[in-house]
C-alpha cells in the first residue's frame, strides 16, 4: 500500500511543520493546538499517526506469519521494538543535559511504543487464521475482541473521568490541573512532566489508555483493507465508517469534550474518523487510480518517519540550545534566532515569517533523509 507511506509522510512532514515555527509568539490559528477542548488541524496530527501504526501492524505481522515466523518470536519483536521506541522518547526528552532528577518520562515516542505494545500483544495472542478455498490460508486479527477491547477502553476512561473523586476537587472536572489524570500524573510522576505544564502531560499515564483505541481502530480499518472486496467497496466502506465516527465523536463532545491534551473518548472517534476518511482518499487517488506523480516528497518522509522524527528533534534542539555570537547585531543568539531574524523577519509580516520558517525547516529535514531515500536505506526498530 503506497498510500498508506504517503499518508505518513504526509503526517510525519506536517508535525515538523507545526512544531518548528519561526516564533511561537506568531502562528496561524490552524496551525496551533487547540487551548483546551476543540480541535484544529494540527490536533489531527498525531491521532492519525497512532491510526498508521494499527494499519501498518496489520500488514507487517501477517506479512510475517505467513512466512513462518513464530508467534513467540513476533511477541519478542514487539517487547524489543516498544523498549526501544520508549528508550529513543527518554534520550530525546533528555538531550542534550540529561538530568535524570528532571527529565519528562512520557512523550510522544514514549505513547506510540506502549500503545504498540498493547495492541501487538492483543493482536499476537487473538489473532485468526481464515481458511478459504482456492488460496492458502491466512492470518487476521480478531475482529471482535479488537473491537470489544476498543470500546471498553473508551468506556472505562469516560466512566474514570466522570466518577472517580480527586483529592481536593472531586469528581467530573476536566480543567487542566483539576482532571483524574492530571491527578495521576502528579502522583507517579512528579517532577518528571512536561516541563511548559509541570502539573499535567499531554501525553501522561491514564490518557494511554484511550490512545491504544485509536491504534486499534487502525487495526480495524487495516483488516478491511486487507479484504478481498472490490477496491471501490473497501474505499466506499472506509470513507462510511470514518464519517459515522467522526459523527459520533462530535454528538458526544457536549458530554465528553473532544480534548486531545485529555485524549477523551469523544477525541478518539472524532480523530479515527478524520483519519479514515484521508486513509481513503489516500488509497482511492494513489493505489486504486495511480495517481502518484506528486508523491515522492511524502514518501522520503514516510518510509523513515522514525529517522525523521528524531532528526526534526535533534535538529531543533541543537538549532535553539546552543549560542552564537551574531556579529551583526552585536548580542549572543542562536542558529533558530540568527536564521529567522536575518532571512525572514525583514522580508514577511510576523506570521508569515513564522511560518516560511517552518516551511524551510521542513524542507532541511527532507534534505537530509533525501540520500536515505534515494539509496534505499530505511530506518526500522
Amino acid at each position: 500500500m503506497v498510500s498508506l507511506d504517503v499518508f505518513r509522510g504526509a503526517t510525519i512532514a506536517g508535525m515538523i511543520l507545526v512544531n518548528d515555527p519561526g516564533s511561537w509568539g506568531h502562528i496561524y490559528a490552524p496551525l496551533e493546538h487547540a487551548e483546551w477542548n476543540g480541535w484544529t488541524p494540527t490536533d489531527l496530527i498525531f491521532p492519525f499517526f497512532l491510526f498508521i501504526v494499527g494499519v501498518s501492524m496489520t500488514l507487517s505481522f501477517a506479512s510475517r506469519i505467513a512466512r513462518g515466523i513464530s508467534r513467540r518470536s513476533l511477541i519478542g519483536h514487539v517487547l524489543r521494538r516498544s523498549a526501544l521506541i520508549f528508550a529513543l522518547g527518554l534520550f530525546l526528552n533528555g538531550f542534550p543535559d540529561f538530568d535524570l532528577s528532571t527529565i519528562r518520562i512520557m512523550g510522544v515516542l514514549q505513547r506510540i511504543a506502549l500503545c504498540y505494545l498493547v495492541a501487538g500483544l492483543l493482536y499476537l495472542f487473538t489473532y485468526r487464521w481464515e481458511p478459504a478455498d482456492e488460496r492458502p490460508a491466512r492470518v487476521r486479527a480478531n475482529l471482535r475482541v479488537t473491537a470489544t477491547v476498543a470500546v471498553v477502553l473508551l468506556i472505562s476512561y469516560w466512566a474514570a473521568m466522570t466518577f472517580i473523586p480527586v483529592p481536593g476537587y472531586g469528581a467530573g472536572h476536566l480543567g487542566k490541573d483539576d482532571n483524574l489524570g492530571a491527578y495521576v500524573d502528579r502522583t507517579l510522576m512528579h517532577g518528571h512532566l512536561w516541563s511548559e505544564s509541570v502539573t499535567w502531560d499531554p501525553e501522561g499515564f491514564l490518557s494511554t489508555f484511550p490512545a491504544i483505541a485509536s491504534l486499534l481502530i487502525g487495526i480495524l480499518a487495516g483488516e478491511w483493507l486487507r479484504s478481498d472486496r472490490t477496491a471501490k467497496r473497501k474505499a466506499l466502506g472506509l470513507a462510511a465508517a470514518g464519517l459515522a465516527l467522526l459523527i459520533a465523536g462530535r454528538l458526544l463532545h457536549p458530554f465528553f469534550p473532544i480534548n486531545k491534551n485529555l485524549w477523551t473518548s469523544s477525541f478518539v472517534l472524532f480523530t479515527g474518523g478524520f483519519a479514515m476518511l484521508a486513509l481513503a482518499a489516500c488509497y482511492w487517488i494513489v493505489d486504486v487510480r495511480a495517481w502518484r506523480g506528486w508523491t515522492s516528497p511524502f514518501l522520503v518522509f514516510g518510509m523513515n518517519a522514525i529517522l525523521a522524527y528524531a532528526l526534526a528533534a535533534l535538529v531543533s534542539e541543537v538549532s535553539t540550545d546552543f549560542e552564537l555570537t551574531d556579529a551583526a547585531a552585536g548580542r549572543d543568539t542562536t542558529l533558530h534566532g540568527l536564521l529567522y531574524q536575518r532571512y525572514f523577519v525583514p522580508h514577511f509580516n510576523p506570521v508569515n515569517a513564522s511560518l516560511a520558517f517552518a516551511i524551510f525547516f521542513t524542507a532541511v529535514i527532507f534534505v537530509l533523509l533525501w540520500p536515505f531515500y534515494r539509496a534505499k536505506l530505511f530506518l526500522r526498530i
